[in-house]
């Protein structure tokens, strides 16, 4: 199979959107929710409002022109076609980093930190701090290909991302993932490819051993808490995408509301929002990341990596270098004391006090910060 990357550009053709409106006008709504807040999901004036907008004021051509301007490629690694962003920066001597997003999200939560992490000069930086950005599409997701057989587990995508790197020419590297990122990432510094020589999460599986749940503090207590809630009350999604993804595609892939509610209510459980999505992020950027699910039919291909490596996601010890940037809203943070018996050599470890698990999204200021403060020594 040839090894050459090709440009990609974006141009999705005007029948595909007008498909698109003619079904967002014709949805077929449920009715009210019972209650006056979002726990039974998301409420239907919200999902209208949402959708109303989507279907009159949105503009797909926005977006497309926004990743194309990134600079697109495609290159078929391990019998599929692997999507990505590559920004190379005006510093050559900028060190490679490949960023790898989650579910449900995209490249497009990156959309705000390329420039700053790749550029730093023009975003009022030290240029000694520029990066040259990848940013790949995990298979099924995106416009990656999708994977025809079973056995696309986190750590075949942790092999490919490392031929992606060589394919790039990059010889030195470091990795950086939250939600599926941060479990590709992990399998990355588990492999220990000899090319990567850090990673940095902004979402750390860490649970704390049998051992350490007698001699717990009141803060490590909570964090507990916040993890049995959403085993209890929040992993739904989960338990459906790791057993039945199949049976969960049919809806979403023929529903744009559908599709968009999955993941809106994601948005708002997940954010450091307030209690509104809108508090953090515009209607446009949640409508760019539904359109990267919607537009290429995702549902199942995405969910179905929650069937080959949810249960893995723990995962075993990592000794490559590790940086951790703890935000406060994300699903379920560890505390340090946890996440050094998996993390035999962790160099950096920051809890933030704002920001939730779409970090480079929420707030692509701390990200970038982050990032730059963190990896600075493996320069």
């Amino acid at each position: 199979m040839s090894k050459s990357i090709r440009p990609f550009r974006l141009a999705v053709p005007d029948e595909v959107l007008d498909d698109l409106r003619r079904r967002l006008t014709h949805t077929r709504w449920p009715e009210k929710e019972t209650v006056d807040d979002w726990r039974q999901g998301v409420p239907l004036a919200a999902m209208q409002d949402l959708c109303d907008y989507w279907l009159r004021e949105y503009d797909w051509r926005d977006c497309e022109a926004k990743l194309n301007g990134f600079g697109q490629y495609m290159t078929a690694i391990d019998g599929i076609d692997i999507h990505f962003i590559h920004r190379r920066s005006p510093n050559p001597d900028a060190l490679p980093l490949i960023l790898t997003h989650g579910w449900p999200g995209s490249v497009i939560e990156f959309h705000k930190v390329i420039g700053p992490l790749a550029d730093p000069a023009a975003h009022g930086g030290d240029p000694a701090d520029a990066f040259h950005v990848v940013a790949p599409s995990i298979p099924g997701y995106g416009f990656s290909g999708k994977p025809r057989e079973a056995g696309w587990t986190m750590q075949r995508i942790a092999a490919a991302w490392a031929e992606l790197m060589r394919r790039l020419g990059y010889r030195r590297y470091v990795a950086q993932g939250g939600d599926w990122g941060s479990a590709i990432s992990m399998a990355m510094g588990e492999a220990a490819p000899p090319e990567l020589v850090a990673i940095h999460l902004n979402m750390v599986t860490a649970p704390p051993g049998r051992d350490q749940r007698d001699d717990m503090d009141e803060r490590e207590k909570a964090l507990l808490a916040r993890a049995r809630y959403y085993r209890d009350q929040g992993s739904g999604y989960a338990i459906q995408q790791s057993t039945r993804p199949q049976t969960l595609a049919y809806g979403l892939t023929d529903s744009p509301s559908g599709q968009a509610a999955w993941i809106y209510e994601k948005f708002f459980e997940w954010m450091d929002c307030d209690g509104d999505p809108l508090n953090v992020l515009t209607r446009d950027e949640i409508l760019d990341n539904i359109m990267l699910y919607w537009l290429p039919g995702t549902a199942g291909s995405s969910a179905r990596l929650y069937w080959e490596s949810f249960r893995q996601f723990a995962g075993s010890e990592v000794r490559t270098p590790m940086a951790a940037s703890i935000f406060p809203k994300d699903i379920s943070p560890p505390a340090r004391r946890w996440a050094e018996r998996r993390f035999s050599n962790i160099v950096y470890w920051n809890e933030l006090d704002r920001g939730g698990h779409f970090a480079a999204f929420e707030q692509p200021q701390l990200f970038v910060e982050e990032l730059r403060t963190a990896l600075r020594p493996f320069r």
